[in-house]
């Protein structure tokens, strides 16, 4: 299984919280729940690689928005 997926931000995170229902539910055995949890590791990752890329994004739209009030004023 990879690292990292390439799927949207939403798509992830829906298949994250599948994957926390499915854990909750205690349903599974022990190598399916171990399974699971990986498959959760890396989805929760890709998430917080989403949020932060958007972190990124929104403060440097935040910065060239500061930057153009100084110069204006």
């Amino acid at each position: 299984m990879p690292k990292t997926s390439n799927e949207s931000f939403e798509t992830s995170l829906n298949n994250l919280e599948s994957i926390v229902e499915k854990l909750e539910s205690k349903d599974l055995g022990l190598e399916q729940s171990l399974e699971m949890f990986e498959k959760g590791v890396i989805l929760y990752k890709d998430c917080k690689k989403h949020l932060e890329k958007v972190e990124k994004k929104i403060s440097k739209l935040s910065d060239s928005l500061k930057e153009e009030e100084i110069i204006e004023d």
